[in-house]
């Protein structure tokens, strides 16, 4: 026992241990910690299991450098950004070249390479103690034992989850058929072995593995998107008429609905700059056709039909690789993540541009950027001295937490959710609160919507800017017991939408604005996007469809379907109750996925 305690021996376990209280590290920031003991029985398991198969600290040591490189970010990211390391981060961390990551850090460089020039020494030195410690060598038979119990429950688990387990909720059922009926039967549920995916996934240093793994199986997802389309091209050119400086910004705003914007009637006065804008176009009558981010926005960006948003991938680019083969520059500056649930299919459109940069760090949480962290690398963009640019601005503009979204200076309607420790908007009791939040966002986005207008304004280029919001929200409107989005409203399929213009474009393109103008209350949908922005810039292509531009005087009106019980004729359709569920009168088409 006195061996034990020998400096090299409490090194070494020392080591383990803080690499172990890693899940931890919100304690100390004042946070709560979920499945305590289920991280501390799974780091358990863990740890006999790499210790039983290598027997000698020195032989699994090697193991530990990614988790000693990443304590330093794991850190970081807890200290500025209350969660640690996810899919997103490190798929920021991939995907960032050397010199943003130079512009990002700016000062604290010196401070992250002393950190973790810190870890290395650490892992080194820890390292060289566990291979004179043969104390923790594990070489008698009760090794042995312990890799047979563990192999013996590993093959438990996975024969229950390959079978299932038999609990006392299937007594009196008939089994469901399955491709296993043939098989063997169920695990007895008092043979089941309680392994928690979700608390693996946030033990340390063995929970990144989970993580790796899976940001791995993103890439993958991502690589085969971007195979569909990878031969594709639209053969785009712009029109020789166009030769002056010009720049295309494209908003793409997040869970904005139509009717919480003074632009369009609402009795709050949410958009108080954007209404003094005396060339700007608010569409009021836009539709989308999903209420969510990652299957709304590749429709919103490409020719990909409503009636496919369902489907994963599509085999045809966006608009930025229209605008590049056009001879433009291209730009993708997101405040949303590259990597993770959300937004995926979103981030290989993204890959298109020539320059994409990700500036959200916190997800969706209370230390995310606001989103006027677009506006440094936009006015950068447009002291580029390509002659012509197109800017995409994905923002997180309206997302839940709405208090989340804007400063103190914003929280104008009052009483709100700001400062509010973990609101659930599942609770109704919170519904003036959170609709307050919700307008005081909005409220945000006028500003920020405004400051870029006023960028656009401050440059000789022909300036353009369209904002379309991917979804909308429900907000327990009247007796509807529903919020947030998911829930086939009209509230969350009606979309904001406007354009803006210069003088110069206005002078440039008479009869594009003439029919801008005409139809600017025509029924319209996030079809729409693609063709009409491609046709603002004046870009020609085989296969165009002018039709679908309302910026045309080829624009016709289509049917357009929206994700409600199954694909339901928006136009042909009843609104049902204070949520306004969009029910067909008809039959809704039937879905593929």
């Amino acid at each position: 026992m006195r061996s034990l305690l020998r400096p090299p021996v409490l090194f070494v376990l020392f080591s383990y241990l803080a690499l172990s209280a890693m899940p931890f590290v919100p304690l100390l920031f004042g946070r709560a910690v979920d499945e305590v003991g289920g991280i501390v029985a799974i780091e358990f398991v863990a740890w006999l299991a790499l210790w039983a198969a290598f027997s000698r600290p020195a032989w699994f040591h090697w193991l530990l450098l990614p988790a000693f490189l990443l304590l330093p970010v794991e850190l970081y990211l807890q200290a500025l950004y209350n969660q640690g390391i996810s899919t997103h981060h490190l798929g920021i961390i991939a995907e960032t070249s050397p010199r943003e990551s130079l512009e990002f850090l700016g000062n604290r460089l010196w401070l992250l390479l002393a950190a973790f020039a810190a870890v290395i020494v650490w892992w080194i030195g820890s390292w060289k103690s566990a291979c004179r410690t043969e104390v923790l060598n594990w070489t008698d038979n009760s090794r042995w034992i312990t890799i047979a119990l563990l192999s013996g429950a590993l093959a438990v688990w996975m024969y229950g989850d390959y079978f299932g387990v038999a609990r006392e909720s299937d007594v009196g059922k008939k089994a469901a058929a399955s491709s296993h009926a043939s098989a063997l039967p169920k695990l007895p549920a008092w043979l089941e072995v309680p392994f928690d995916g979700k608390a693996f996934g946030k033990s340390w240093p063995f929970g990144l593995a989970a993580r790796g793994a899976e940001f791995w199986q993103e890439r993958r997802y991502l690589a085969d998107l971007s195979r569909r389309s990878d031969s594709f091209s639209f053969g785009a050119t712009q029109s020789a008429s166009v030769n002056a400086p010009q720049v295309v910004v494209m908003v793409v705003g997040e869970s904005a609905r139509f009717d919480r914007w003074s632009l369009n009637g609402y009795k709050r006065e949410t958009n108080p700059l954007l209404q003094k804008e005396a060339n700007l176009v608010s569409l009021s009558n836009v539709v989308t056709a999903v209420s969510a981010t990652r299957l709304s926005v590749p429709v919103l960006v490409s020719r990909k039909p409503a009636r496919l948003s369902l489907q994963a991938g599509f085999a045809e680019k966006s608009f930025l690789t229209a605008f590049k083969e056009a001879g433009f520059k291209t730009w993708w500056l997101s405040n949303q993540m590259t990597f993770g649930q959300f937004d995926t299919p979103v981030s290989v459109f993204a890959k298109e541009a020539d320059v994409a940069q990700f500036l959200n760090l916190g997800g969706f949480s209370a230390q995310s950027s606001f989103d006027n962290v677009l506006l440094p690398p936009l006015q950068a963009a447009m002291q580029d001295p390509s002659p012509k640019k197109l800017i995409v601005l994905h923002t997180l503009g309206n997302h839940w937490n709405y208090s989340h979204r804007h400063p103190k200076e914003y929280d104008k309607w009052q009483p709100s959710l700001f400062g509010v420790a973990s609101p659930a908007y599942s609770d109704r009791a919170i519904k003036e609160q959170l609709n307050n939040s919700y307008d005081n966002s909005i409220l945000y986005t006028d500003w920020f919507l405004s400051e870029v207008i006023r960028t656009l304004k401050s440059s000789p280029q022909i300036g353009l800017m369209m904002y379309v919001s991917d979804h909308g929200q429900t907000l327990y409107d009247g007796s509807c017991g529903y919020a947030f989005h998911g829930h086939n409203t009209q509230f969350e399929f009606h979309v904001p939408a406007l354009v803006w213009y210069s003088e110069l474009y206005r002078a440039t393109h008479p009869a594009k604005v003439n029919q801008l103008l005409r139809n600017k209350r025509a029924k319209l949908a996030t079809e729409n996007v693609f063709h009409s922005l491609v046709d603002m810039a004046d870009i020609r292509y085989e296969g165009e469809q002018l039709e679908r531009s309302f910026v045309s005087k080829e624009f016709k009106q289509h049917k357009r379907y929206v994700d409600s019980y199954g694909w339901t004729d928006y136009d042909n359709a009843t609104f049902k109750g204070d949520c306004r569920e969009v029910i067909d009168k008809g039959k809704p088409l039937a879905q593929e996925k």
